[in-house]
């Protein structure tokens, strides 16, 4: 078995994420298998894509099911700029969309400065600058870290989601990522 899933949704920054894995030395193997989800030691639920289409993939796969028994066993998932928002209650894009319910809060458009919101920014509390490739943002009371007075991690049990891109961060990405697969 892989020591971590990237969930397959029909779009997102696989091949990225799994460049940067492979740079951490860990396996990794793209599915949208429900048993593989469920099984693994650590998922990452990656970026990049539409969230209508996202979610109607993941609850036809029943990768959504299969999202939702790790969160209520307390499995760790990390969702990655769409994967985290997808996991929140719901989602302005595409007109509206319902999201996997993991986190409570909504996800938004982004209603000032530039749009989207492309570039490396600080992080704070953490005092990192990572990369954003966004237009729309969380609104949670899970969150607990910002960049330009934006929403971009929230942590709701042991799924953790970020807005930024750590496979396209640099250092303080893999650092980042590194951090995470040693809580798994």
């Amino acid at each position: 078995m892989s020591d971590v899933v990237v969930v397959d949704y029909g779009a997102g920054n696989t091949r990225s994420v799994r460049a940067a894995l492979t740079h951490l030395g860990a396996s990794s193997e793209v599915t949208s298998d429900p048993v593989a989800i469920v099984a693994s030691p650590f998922v990452i639920l990656p970026g990049v894509g539409s969230a209508r289409s996202a979610m109607a993939h993941l609850i036809e796969t029943g990768a959504a099911l299969a999202l939702r028994e790790r969160f209520d066993a307390g499995l760790s998932t990390l969702g990655i700029c769409l994967g985290m928002q997808i996991a929140l209650e719901t989602s302005e894009e595409d007109g509206g969309v319902d999201g996997l319910a993991l986190l409570r809060g909504d996800v938004r458009r982004l209603d000032h400065g530039r749009v989207p919101r492309l570039g490396w920014a600080m992080v704070e509390p953490w005092n990192d600058a990572y990369y954003f490739a966004h237009s729309y943002a969380a609104w949670s009371p899970d969150s607990f870290a910002t960049s330009d007075g934006i929403t971009v991690a929230v942590q709701r049990d042991a799924f953790l989601g970020v807005q930024f891109h750590p496979e396209k961060s640099g250092a303080a990405g893999l650092n980042f990522l590194e951090r995470c697969l040693s809580l798994a």
